[in-house]
C-alpha cells in the first residue's frame, strides 16, 4: 500500500478476515429492515470504495458484483441492477485508489462523491428503464451522506491497523 505523505505511522498488514467481516457487518447493515427511503446511504457501497481503495488486490470488480447481486436478491430488485452500480463503483475506486491516498480525508471524501453519484444515478437509470417508479428528490442525498461518512469509515476500519506492534528486541521498527 503506498502511504500517504501526511501520516508518519506505518500500517500493520490487514487481516482477511477483518475485510470479511467488515463487508458482511456492512451487508447485514444495510438489509436492516427500516422501510424504503431513497436518502438512506448505502453503507455496503461505502465499505466496498474503503477496501477498494485501501486494499484493491484483495477486494475488487468481482466481490462488488456478487455483493450486488445479493442486494438485488433481498430487495427485490431488477436481477443486475446493484450488480452493475457496485461493479462499477469499485472499478472506478480502483482507478483512483494510488491518487487517492495522497489527500487529506476532506479531499478524500470529496473525490469519493462523483464514484457514489455515480453508482447511484446507474442504479435509478436501471430502475427506470424497467418501469420502475422515481424515488424522489431525496434520492440527492444518499450519495452526500456516503462521502461525509468517509473519514468515519476510514478511521474505523483503519484503527485494527494502527495499532502498536508488539514490542520484539529484534525488530528494528
Amino acid at each position: 500500500m503506498i502511504m500517504p505523505r501526511a501520516t508518519s505511522q506505518l500500517l500493520l498488514p490487514v487481516n482477511p478476515f477483518f475485510i470479511a467481516l467488515s463487508l458482511l457487518l456492512a451487508l447485514m447493515f444495510d438489509m436492516v429492515p427500516v422501510g424504503r427511503m431513497a436518502g438512506m446511504p448505502d453503507l455496503l457501497a461505502l465499505v466496498l470504495v474503503f477496501w477498494n481503495v485501501h486494499q484493491p488486490r484483495r477486494v475488487g470488480v468481482g466481490w462488488a458484483f456478487i455483493f450486488g447481486l445479493v442486494v438485488d436478491v433481498h430487495h427485490g430488485a431488477l436481477l443486475g441492477q446493484h450488480a452493475l452500480a457496485y461493479s462499477m463503483l469499485s472499478f472506478g475506486a480502483v482507478a483512483l485508489h494510488r491518487r487517492l491516498l495522497w489527500f487529506k480525508l476532506r479531499e478524500q471524501a470529496l473525490h469519493v462523491l462523483p464514484l457514489f453519484m455515480g453508482a447511484h444515478a446507474v442504479s435509478l437509470i436501471v430502475r427506470l428503464i424497467v418501469g420502475g417508479m422515481w424515488p424522489g428528490w431525496t434520492l440527492i442525498f444518499a450519495p452526500l451522506i456516503e462521502a461525509a461518512l468517509w473519514p468515519i469509515a476510514t478511521a474505523l476500519l483503519l484503527a485494527p491497523q494502527r495499532r502498536p506492534p508488539d514490542p520484539d528486541a529484534h525488530r528494528p521498527l
